[in-house]
């Protein structure tokens, strides 16, 4: 049974997971075999037709995975609607039931793991280990956000009292309609987080997944649906562009919960700040995340690290690392064993537990790639990497070679800008408080990593680092792997909005506004 096999996380790397990736690979072969169908949304507890259609095609081959409807305004609009009229029962049912009905959502999820991280691998091109650590921390996840609410009591408590006679208490209650709207890379997990936090609070959801990762949008609209979530409470629409744009221009969402590009998410807060009042604008927006190896850093343990955090998911993730620094007295053993472990990753279609790295989402990020490549040759040099594979299975999607750089000044565009690309930078450093002041000086401030055994230099880089999670000495990954109560996940700077992440006890807070109340038992008073 599937509550046997060892759980597939971010970080427990040397496990045995030979049995786990078995049953994936069955789940595989039958989401291989299924015909390629057409996807409706979910609008008021209906599924709907209405919109224009469109084809999604996996990253590995190409092949068709379905068709899928895109929302336009008027769509939206209804799903709004549905949305808001559910959200007056939704929000006045109490939170432990709210809770109770979501531990089932997680259940549902749980029960239904290795076909939703099937349809994860296809959509996107994850590796085994990468889609089946999705829906894990998805399922987790749930049941962490129900936890939090049910440890602060639905976030109510007492206050004191001016007088005798008054009773006064504070509660936090949901805003109403919130718009959830999810990136490609990690559609399962960030999904139902955002969209979680949204409904334990009281929230209705319109939930828009990405044009690519429709298959998992739909999953978790389904298993909402079977967990007897209340009509309309949860909404998909599919699509785009257009499709966001009328989600933000809707003058009925109360909230926003994104995770995207800084240059999607400032547009989405500008648009937001334009309107009549304010409204929360829960936000992730990427990161470009160095990573430090010392002098004193056990080099095996620094360098399978930072190949984890750079190449893994070929670099799409919000917290991949892509700069490491590295003392100049250990550059050239670190960097043979970096370049050692990177030239052993398997690259090819992602339908084999040993495959670390698949395709990249689509040609636009091969383009992007071949231009950084193009920077990287001109003005330092590519250590390892810098071309696209061809023949054979690699013609079926674009599969690109790990890269790794060196020589490029502190200030070049690829040390500054968010890649989202399988591209590392290597800078060799003298003093370890210029690296981590050069590290700090973008404009992201998401994740950063460090290898060191010395206490002063341990201590220098959780002082100075300025980023919401912070690692150190960890083989899984330099700068990724953060699990719901374990790691939480917040952006400072050009990351965030908030200054409260994901993942830990301040997050599902952002999705409820303080109200205080104060009750006059007996007598008068002001």
């Amino acid at each position: 049974m599937a509550s046997s096999l060892p759980r597939v996380t971010y970080s427990n790397i040397g496990v045995d997971f030979s049995a786990v990736f078995a049953r994936l690979s069955t789940s595989i072969e039958t989401a291989l075999a299924a015909p390629a169908e057409l996807h409706p949304n979910l609008i008021g507890g209906a599924w709907d037709l209405a919109g224009t259609q469109y084809e999604a095609r996996s990253p590995i081959d190409g092949k068709l995975l379905g068709r899928f409807v895109e929302a336009g305004p008027a769509e939206v609009g209804r799903a709004v609607a549905a949305a808001r009229q559910a959200c007056r029962g939704w929000a006045a049912t109490p939170w432990q039931e709210r809770v109770a009905l979501l531990r089932r959502v997680a259940e549902r999820l749980e029960a239904h793991k290795f076909a939703v991280a099937a349809a994860c691998l296809r959509e996107v091109g994850k590796s085994f280990g990468e889609a089946m650590g999705e829906v894990e921390e998805a399922v987790d996840l749930v049941r962490y956000y129900c936890d939090e609410m049910e440890r602060n009591d639905g976030f109510r408590r007492p206050l004191q009292r001016a007088v005798a006679i008054e009773e006064t208490s504070d509660v936090l209650r949901p805003y109403g309609v919130f718009a959830v709207i999810v990136p490609f890379n990690f559609p399962v997990a960030l999904g139902i987080g955002m969209l979680t936090g949204a409904l334990v609070a009281g929230n209705a959801v319109v939930l828009k997944p990405s044009p690519f990762a429709g298959l998992t949008g739909g999953w978790l609209a389904r298993l909402c649906e079977e967990a007897g979530l209340p009509a309309g409470v949860l909404n998909l629409v599919c699509g785009g562009a257009v499709t966001g744009q009328a989600l933000v221009d809707h003058p009925d969402v109360a909230g926003y919960a994104f995770i995207g590009s800084h240059a999607v998410g400032t547009k989405i807060l500008r648009s937001v700040a334009a309107g009549p009042f304010n409204r929360p604008v829960i936000i992730e927006m990427g990161g470009k995340n160095p990573s430090y190896v010392t002098a004193s850093a056990d080099l095996d343990v620094a360098a399978e690290g930072v190949m984890r955090s750079a190449f893994g998911l070929q670099g799409q993730k919000c917290s991949s690392g892509s700069k490491v620094y590295v003392a100049r007295a250990v550059y050239d053993d670190f960097m043979w064993r970096l370049v050692e472990r990177t030239a052993a990753l398997k690259i090819a279609p992602p339908l084999q537990p040993e495959v670390f790295m698949g395709p990249v989402i689509d040609e636009n990020a091969a383009m992007r790639y071949r231009k950084a490549c193009e920077e990287a040759g001109r003005d330092g040099k590519i250590r390892f990497g810098g071309t696209r594979l061809s023949g054979g299975v690699h013609d079926g999607g674009a599969y690109l070679q790990p890269t790794i750089v060196e020589g490029l000044a502190p200030g070049h565009r690829l040390n500054k800008d968010e890649l989202f690309l399988p591209f590392l930078s290597v800078q060799p450093y003298d003093r370890l408080e210029d690296a981590i002041a050069d590290g700090n000086d973008v404009l992201y401030g998401l994740t950063a990593g460090a290898y060191a055994t010395d206490e002063a230099e341990l201590e220098l880089f959780l002082d100075r680092a300025e980023a919401g999670a912070l690692y150190a000495n960890r083989a899984s990954g330099a700068t990724t792997g953060a699990w719901p109560g374990v790691q939480t996940f917040c952006g400072w700077k050009g990351s965030g909005v908030a200054g409260k992440g994901g993942l830990g006890p301040y997050y599902v807070p952002q999705f409820m506004r303080e109200q205080s109340r104060t009750i006059m038992r007996s007598g008068s008073g002001k």
